[in-house]
């Protein structure tokens, strides 16, 4: 049976285009491993979808300044040996990588053992792991016809985001059920990302009694960000949802939410108005302004810097969304963008059956 170890972890942006492509590539007969830190998010959300799952020594790579950076080097050496034997062991015919820190130690692994390596970059531009990591993929693929320029010439593609199908099947009376709204509102739905987005939680919160006369709220504040102070009706809370996920999509209107790829292409396969908060640059390399800018743009989303909202703003600009909300569905129904998982999964087959088994 062929086999192919998928890894990217630190952020569901990082896991949830892979468990895509693992249920495509389960249905064509491939048996899939995922390799993962030892405490990651990615271990929980991967074994919840029921794939097998190795952990590795990993080390986080920063562009900060902290004493961490003098001892994270030995822990990604440590992980390079860790997906070493795990590679050797297995023999998977190629490796695919989402980026994030762990997948760093996979890849160099993969390198040496000769077997296939594909990066995808989600981004409009590539993250640090996936640059250090360029010159040992054999393929590079991201979702931006933008983001080429700043990847290898003659090994790089643009595929689009991998999107799980089953949120097209999510079950609205489902959700009902699940969250026990009354479906009686139009239902806005705040996601921030697994680690969740703190400022956008506070600035929800406050803006609550504003918005339930309006909407009903599901929250999806990030693992530990609860606030079990916070009880209106018509407004639920959860850390971090997975299964039930597709069902909360059929229920929800409209969406404020971050602006990492992964996320905001999800949106778009699903035809869904959002409301896009974009990470600022103080907390990030950028990367989720241009994103954000570039589905404005298109005519997809709203957009509005973090440090321009305010409570009233926030209201504001979710009662004008959703008043919008069919200009912004038109405007999605006309993208030519596809799910890029059948692509993907076609340039894996292609690339594993001329390396003849992987580690030959």
């Amino acid at each position: 049976m062929k086999k192919i170890v998928l890894t990217g972890g630190g952020s569901a942006g990082h896991v949830t285009p892979n468990l895509a492509l693992a249920a495509e590539l389960k249905r064509r007969g491939w048996q899939i491993l995922y390799i993962g830190s030892h405490d990651g998010m990615e271990k929980a959300v991967v074994e919840d979808a029921g794939l097998p799952y190795k952990s590795i020594a990993t080390g986080k790579l920063r562009r900060y300044l902290s004493l961490k950076n003098l001892t994270d080097p030995f822990r990604v050496i440590r992980g390079i040996g860790d997906a070493k034997k795990i590679l050797q062991e297995e023999q998977p015919a190629l490796v695919f990588a989402k980026g994030g820190f762990v997948s760093l130690p996979v890849v160099k692994a993969a390198r040496k053992l000769g077997i296939p390596v594909f990066l995808h970059e989600s981004d409009m531009t590539p993250g640090l792991a996936n640059k250090l990591c360029f010159r040992d993929a054999a393929r590079v693929y991201c979702n931006f016809p933008e983001t080429l320029a700043s990847l290898p010439a003659g090994k790089s593609f643009v595929s689009g985001c991998p999107i799980r199908e089953e949120l097209r099947n999510g079950s609205r009376e489902a959700a009902l059920a699940f969250t026990g709204l009354s479906g009686q509102k139009p239902v806005l739905l705040q996601i921030g990302g697994s680690l969740g987005a703190s400022a956008l939680n506070d600035l929800l919160r406050e803006s609550l009694p504003a918005l339930l006369p309006h909407f009903d709220v599901i929250h999806l504040c990030g693992r530990g960000k609860l606030d079990e102070n916070t009880v209106y009706p018509g407004y639920v809370q959860y850390e971090f949802i997975s299964r039930e996920l597709k069902d909360l999509f059929a229920l929800t209107d409209i969406v404020l939410s971050r602006s990492g790829a992964n996320a905001i292409c999800e949106l778009l396969y699903l035809q869904k108005p959002a409301l896009l908060v974009p990470l600022p640059l103080d907390a990030s390399r950028g990367d989720q302004i241009l994103n954000a800018r570039s589905f404005e743009k298109q005519g997809f989303s709203r957009m509005i810097a973090q440090e321009e909202l305010t409570s009233e703003r926030l209201v504001r600009e979710l009662l004008t969304l959703y008043e919008e909300r069919e200009k912004y569905k038109a405007a999605m129904r006309g993208s030519n963008q596809s799910d890029a998982v059948a692509y993907l999964c076609d340039q894996i087959e292609e690339v594993a059956g001329k390396a003849e088994g992987g580690l030959a």
